[in-house]
């Protein structure tokens, strides 16, 4: 199985040598490459916006393992390229996390075994020259961006790693073996970066509860850090995908996270389960008949740990994830939001976190 590779054309200045230590590029100056602070037209926010010099572009891992290691902790975030403001506030955190002694590492990769038929690895954009201004601009130290036969060696690989039950559930279903080949592309992003944290997103959380689970399974030895989705102003979930929405598709879709909202705020007024998802429902009911529609695949109010879905009572824990996936026009997009009953108001508009 091939796929293009995430870093074609990526013979800029900015590959670093083996045990060199001197960034080679300017940022914002090689091959028309986005200046810092913007992102297909996009302003990010005034603290990613001061420039800083990028990162070093590596290809293979063994030119990650010739660099010195660093005195403190590694931080890995594992991507898909195209980066936004999202993928910039896991950076920041995991720059937080690794402070100034340590090391952070951002993984560019297009993983073919998580497209199935269909789907969209050729539309898949790559921005590999936005990307390194992105991440050197959040403070990642390195960014690897290997090839297809650099992480799978002889083609695509015969033995993977299997999510389970609880990957044959809500995206699984609509995704037959994408999970597999998340499961497996991050196991083997493990291997060859060896962090000793990585950081993943709120907003895929079937698939941070599945890296958690596989963690724990297989003894892998690094700590999981969640990160809160990161949204627009009006709410939309930040996500590579937005780029393919027309202006009347983007105001269809804000649908998604005034429906979550909305069980949020049932939730919060201590609901029972069945009027979170009716409160949701409802928003996403009156979302179909739009212009253009938003077409449902699933709403569900899952627990957590295994993504069951939850039936009178929330989970022991207290604790529940309400999540929705659905298309407006050709593109699918996910959302999601943790909910616990009871757990007063919801956030403020003020605060940015809802629309």
């Amino acid at each position: 199985m091939t796929a293009p590779h995430p870093a074609t054309a990526a013979t800029s200045a900015r590959t670093a040598t083996p045990g060199t230590s001197a960034r080679t590029a300017t940022p914002g100056t090689s091959g028309g490459a986005a200046t810092p602070g913007t992102y297909a037209g996009t302003t990010t926010p005034a603290e990613t916006a001061t420039p800083t010099p990028p990162p070093f572009l590596l290809t293979t891992a063994a030119a990650l393992h010739a660099l010195p290691r660093p005195g403190g902790r590694r931080a890995l975030v594992m991507t898909m390229g195209a980066l936004h403001e999202g993928h910039a506030s896991l950076v920041r955190e995991a720059r937080a996390l690794a402070g100034p002694e340590g090391q952070v590492v951002v993984t560019v990769f297009v993983n073919p075994l998580q497209f199935g038929a269909g789907e969209d690895l050729d539309r898949y954009p790559r921005t590999l020259e936005a990307d390194l201004d992105i991440a050197g601009s959040a403070g990642a130290d390195h960014v690897l961006a290997p090839s297809v036969d650099e992480v799978y060696p002889g083609g695509a690989p015969e033995v993977r790693i299997s999510a389970g039950p609880m990957g044959e559930r809500l995206e699984g279903a609509s995704r037959p073996g994408h999970f597999d080949g998340m499961l497996t592309v991050v196991g083997k992003m493990f291997h060859l970066v060896r962090p000793d944290l990585a950081l993943f997103g709120q907003k895929d959380a079937q698939q941070l509860a599945l890296v958690r689970r596989m963690v724990r399974d297989l003894a892998f030895g690094i700590e999981i850090v969640s990160v809160p989705t990161a949204r627009e102003s009006d709410g939309l979930a930040r996500s590579s995908r937005n780029r393919y929405l027309s202006e009347d598709e983007r105001r269809s879709a804000l649908a998604l996270s005034r429906a979550l909202y909305a069980g949020q705020d049932a939730a919060a007024r201590g609901e029972d389960p069945a009027a979170v998802r009716a409160a949701a429902r409802r928003v996403l009911d009156e979302a179909a008949h739009a212009a253009p529609p938003v077409v449902l695949d699933y709403l569900a109010l899952v627990d957590p740990a295994d993504f069951t879905e939850v039936a009178d009572t929330l989970p022991a824990t207290g604790e529940a994830v309400l999540a929705v996936a659905a298309r407006v026009g050709a593109t699918r997009l996910i959302d999601n939001l943790p909910l616990a009953p009871a757990s007063g108001p919801a956030p403020s508009p003020a605060s940015g976190a809802r629309p």
